[in-house]
């Protein structure tokens, strides 16, 4: 299980990988015409990960790992904390200002404070009774107690 703490890089990161010592067993069998399976059963591996392997080696011809595609985080873990340090200590500072101060931009504090569970939602407004009010509302309550289903629905 994953902290909160860790970054949305981090969090949505790769599963553990297999050794490249691990890469020249599977390659070889696969040279000696063994079938994926028996591949996998013989060394203990996935069967998706041997096949991944032999994907990588007739495609790229070598089973290094690749780079990961897409753009890196702007978000270092200490802009991570600071933003959530930020919001927590006052939660009415709006997403251009807290941008500003952390000089990013607003669509990634947006981004960060969705994957961190703060949402910019505002509370349900509650009607203001006063005690007068509540009397009211009370007496009218029991004199209408007795009430049955088939008299307060209108014909």
């Amino acid at each position: 299980m994953q902290t909160a703490s860790t970054n949305i890089c981090e969090r949505m990161g790769r599963s553990q990988e297999l050794s490249d010592s691990k890469h020249g067993p599977v390659i070889g069998c696969h040279l000696c015409n063994k079938s994926i399976r028996d591949i996998s059963l013989l060394l203990n591996i996935p069967r998706s990960t041997v096949s991944g392997i032999m994907i990588n080696w007739k495609q790229l011809g070598t089973t290094a790992t690749q780079p990961p595609s897409g753009r890196p985080c702007n978000m270092t873990e200490r802009g991570y904390s600071k933003l959530k340090r930020t919001v927590r200590r006052s939660r009415k500072l709006s997403a251009e200002s807290i941008a500003k101060d952390l000089q990013i931009s607003t669509t990634t504090v947006h981004r960060e404070l969705h994957g961190m569970g703060f949402h910019g939602r505002e509370a349900a407004s509650k009607p203001y009774i006063t005690k007068c009010n509540a009397k009211c509302r009370i007496q009218w309550c029991k004199a209408r107690h007795h009430w049955t289903l088939e008299r307060t629905v209108l014909a």
